[in-house]
């Protein structure tokens, strides 16, 4: 079995092991993407992971480890660096609109090659930054993966959730001590402990909406 044979392998059982079913395009595209990273990370330095293996495991699965949790048609992530968790939940959710946001001229420029050689119709990047972007429609979802802390992701992007939208927010472990004083509005609805096939470490999602949702 040659190594492309093996990391599809994993990727669809730890797809499964998630909760998600990938289709055998999404499998060759979500493999294109981590090859793309691979070879761009090179010269624009986009992550410390180096091996495809453990790209597949802390980048691809760790990213779909959210993706039971989306709600909603319009997701944005926020601060979306090399496009995680945005590509593969856009790879994922093909019925989905996901915009990438973030302020990196260098970090935009790979995740529109990323757009246009997977030909990623329902993703928009967008270079700004969270505070300043002013779209014309508003979220369902506003995604953040090791993103400052959950008081700066709330502060900095509560103007692009929709009503009745939530925040995800993916953390490694989770003390709770992050839950006290958020942005005023808003509370933490659950705190799930994620399962990621292969990774050791926690993981964590906070989830947290309007308060007057309640």
């Amino acid at each position: 079995m040659s190594k492309k044979q093996v990391l599809k392998r994993r990727l669809a059982d730890g797809a499964a092991e998630i909760g998600i079913r990938i289709d055998e395009k999404q499998l060759q595209t979500l493999l294109a993407y981590l090859d793309l990273l691979r070879r761009w990370n090179r010269v624009y330095n986009l992550t410390a992971v180096k091996s495809d293996t453990e790209m597949l495991t802390r980048h691809l699965l760790d990213s779909l480890s959210v993706v039971p949790f989306i709600q909603g048609k319009k997701i944005v992530d926020i601060g979306s660096g090399a496009g995680l968790p945005g590509v593969p939940v856009a790879v994922a959710c093909p019925d989905k609109q996901i915009t990438l946001l973030d302020s990196g001229a260098k970090r935009c420029r790979f995740l529109r090659q990323v757009q246009a050689e997977l030909n990623m119709q329902n993703v928009t990047v967008v270079q700004q930054r969270a505070e300043e972007y002013r779209p014309a429609e508003k979220f369902d979802n506003l995604l953040s993966r090791a993103f400052s802390t959950l008081q700066d992701f709330i502060a900095c992007s509560k103007h692009l959730l929709a009503e009745g939208g939530q925040l995800l927010a993916m953390k490694g472990a989770w003390s709770g001590e992050e839950a006290t004083d958020l942005p005023s509005g808003f509370i933490i609805k659950s705190v799930v402990k994620l399962t990621v096939p292969g990774l050791p470490e926690q993981r964590h999602l906070v989830i947290c909406e309007q308060s007057d949702q309640m």
